[in-house]
C-alpha cells in the first residue's frame, strides 16, 4: 500500500509540473457532465464520501480511463487559467474535491481545490511563469486572495 501511495503522489507531482508547462488540464465529459467519483479519504458532515471531479495532464492516462462507467466520456481540454479561476475556486465553494491522474483502476490523488491552487502557483513560480488571469492581477494576487479567504 505504501508503494501505491508513493506512486500516486509521484503522479500528482508530475501533474503539477506538466500543467504548469503546458497550461492545459484534461477532463472527461459526456452529455450529462464531467467524470466524478467519490473520495476514499474525505467525508462530508453527514459521513458520506465527498464528491470529486477528476483531471489529468497525461493524455494516455486520461484515455485509459474511458471505460466502465466512463465509457461514454470524451476528453475535454481546459486552459490552466480557466481551471484555476473558475474550476478550482468553484469546486472549493461547492465543497468538491479534485482528483488528479486517476488510472484505469481508479487510483489517484485527492486534493482540496485551494491546496491544488497553491501547488500550481508554486510550480509556476519555479518556472518563473506568469499567467494572464481575468479575475486576478496575476498568480501572486490569486495566491494572496485565496490565503485571505482561508484565514
Amino acid at each position: 500500500m505504501f508503494q501505491d501511495s508513493a506512486l500516486i503522489k509521484q503522479r500528482h507531482t508530475k501533474f503539477i509540473s506538466t500543467v504548469c508547462t503546458t497550461e492545459i488540464v484534461s477532463a472527461l465529459k459526456n452529455r450529462k457532465g464531467f467524470a466524478t467519483t467519490s473520495s476514499n479519504h474525505y467525508d462530508d458532515v453527514d459521513g458520506n464520501p465527498v464528491e470529486m471531479i477528476c483531471f489529468w495532464a497525461e493524455k494516455a492516462r486520461v484515455k485509459s480511463c474511458i471505460k466502465g462507467e466512463w465509457k461514454s466520456y470524451k476528453t475535454q481540454q481546459i486552459q490552466l487559467t480557466d481551471f484555476l479561476e473558475n474550476w478550482c475556486l468553484g469546486m472549493e465553494n461547492d465543497g468538491l474535491l479534485i482528483g488528479t491522474e486517476f488510472d484505469q483502476n481508479m487510483f489517484g490523488y485527492e486534493a482540496e481545490p485551494t491546496e491544488l491552487i497553491f501547488e500550481i502557483i508554486q510550480g509556476l513560480k519555479k518556472l518563473e511563469k506568469e499567467l494572464s488571469l481575468k479575475k486576478f492581477k496575476g498568480i501572486f494576487d490569486l495566491e494572496q486572495q485565496v490565503k485571505d479567504i482561508l484565514s
